[in-house]
């Protein structure tokens, strides 16, 4: 897959995560096609116009934790932005268990029903 290409499908997997739930780096590059490709995630986001409003805050580190520096505004909006879909955020973790998005293929392809 080419770089843009790659880039486009992490967007599209990020685009889908409906509100209150989340998914980590690592299961958005799955989903992407892009085993072993969590950094590739991060730098897709960095990249995402914002005009493409995707939400990149329900896309969390592995265990649950918020990746984000604590000290960095992009950590606190993080927080700040998933409280309000009403997901659980427990210094700095959220419970996977509970908010993890696992969606079924037809979502992935056609969208949330």
């Amino acid at each position: 897959m080419g770089g843009t290409d790659a880039v486009e499908s992490i967007w599209r997997v990020v685009a889908a995560i409906p509100a209150g739930r989340v998914s980590t780096y690592g299961e958005v590059a799955r989903l992407a096609g892009l085993p072993r490709g969590a950094r590739q995630v991060g730098r897709a986001l960095g990249k995402a116009p914002a005009s493409l409003k995707l939400p990149w805050y329900r896309v969390i580190g592995a265990g649950g934790r918020i990746a984000l520096p604590k000290d960095s505004a992009g950590y606190r909006t993080q927080i700040r932005k998933l409280r309000a879909e009403g997901i659980n955020v427990d210094n700095g973790r959220v419970r996977l268990p509970e908010f993890q998005w696992a969606p079924d293929l037809d979502e992935l392809i056609w969208g949330p029903p």
